[in-house]
């Protein structure tokens, strides 16, 4: 991004036009709709006086991030795009085909690695470099959306990818808002869903600024002693905590959070896992009057020198039909494009 500038793609309309005092807000959306549209923005622009885009210019531009590879699952319909960062970093990014025709989803990275350090987890296995700017979220969808077929449409966002997103929350929520803003990218924001492993101020602040986005809870187990054997943060926030935080939601929002547990075999699907996770769901139907949304994530291998295991298919069938006697019937979540290193858990931005 050129220096001293902002970029044009992480503002809203409001934004723009308090960030370039002689803009209207009027004025505003027509320059954001233009960005979003990928229009020209150097010439002129029906509806805007030339002294507004001349301060405009002086103090904003739209900058890119490098496409460095471009990945088709042999598997299914997923693709991966690796993007280069100025600072030449990279962070990966997912298309994800949805069941009806036409429509994707985009699987967004918000930090260049990550600090959390999940043991089932590639990106943690990175560390934390810097969080992404909000532009550079949002950029992520804007190169999505031109590797889409005529006729087609990004229809939702998942903040699934590299990095931790509540521990970039500022930055995130700005993505937010500008992904939802009518002249910006019209995502609705019942479509986008933030994935965290656990922290209970971010969640807390999701509800306050963001009601219309579903919360989604990584997990792992019910049980404090296995969660924190797999997520290091658990030892600063417990599964009591997080799930307050989680009841919180609901409460202010109206949602029903999506949880999802990834089955290591031998690690977290056990009897004692599977008891655990029901009995605090069916907790969670009584405190807040929802039910979450459990899925089941089967575990993609990360490489190097992975200590887990994926279920079997018949250890896979006996955890979830356990949850489902147990009264907390789980979805299965298809993962794709594990060829290319696309699924959950597998994203690491590595060099080839």
């Amino acid at each position: 991004m050129n220096e001293g500038r902002f970029a044009l793609q992480a503002m809203t309309p409001e934004d723009l036009a308090a960030a370039v005092p002689p803009m209207t807000v009027a004025e505003a959306r027509k320059i954001v709709a233009a960005v979003h549209r990928e229009d020209p923005t150097d010439g002129p622009l029906g509806g805007v006086r030339r002294i507004v885009l001349a301060a405009m210019r002086a103090v904003a531009s739209t900058p890119t991030l490098e496409i460095a590879r471009e990945e088709a699952s042999a598997l299914d319909p997923f693709q991966k795009v690796a993007l280069r960062t100025a600072d030449g970093h990279l962070i990966e990014t997912v298309r994800i085909p949805l069941e009806r025709a036409g429509r994707f989803s985009v699987c967004v990275s918000s930090q260049v690695g990550c600090a959390l350090g999940c043991r089932f987890c590639a990106t943690g296995r990175m560390g934390l470099v810097r969080n992404l700017e909000a532009w550079e979220i949002v950029e992520q969808v804007r190169v999505v959306r031109r590797t889409l077929p005529p006729g087609s449409r990004v229809h939702g966002v998942v903040f699934q990818g590299m990095g931790e997103p509540m521990a970039n929350l500022d930055r995130v929520l700005q993505a937010i808002r500008v992904m939802s803003d009518p002249c910006a990218l019209a995502i609705d924001a019942r479509n986008i869903t933030v994935t965290t492993s656990g922290l209970p101020a971010g969640i807390r602040r999701l509800a306050a600024e963001a009601k219309k986005v579903r919360l989604g809870l990584s997990i792992s187990s019910a049980r404090q002693a296995t969660r924190r054997s797999l997520m290091p943060i658990a030892a600063a926030h417990s599964v009591d905590e997080v799930y307050a935080a989680c009841v919180h939601h609901a409460e202010i929002t109206g949602l029903s959070p999506l949880w999802a547990v990834t089955p290591l075999a031998g690690v977290n699907d056990t009897e004692e896992d599977a008891q655990a996770l029901a009995a605090l769901l069916q907790r969670f139907v009584v405190d807040t009057g929802r039910r979450p949304r459990l899925t089941v994530v089967p575990y993609n291998n990360i490489g190097g020198d992975d200590p887990y295991l994926r279920q079997s298919p018949a250890e896979e069938s006996r955890f979830r039909d356990r949850l489902a006697v147990l009264g907390t019937p789980p979805k299965k979540r298809y993962s794709g494009g594990s060829d290319i290193q696309a699924a959950c858990g597998q994203l690491a931005g590595r060099e080839q």
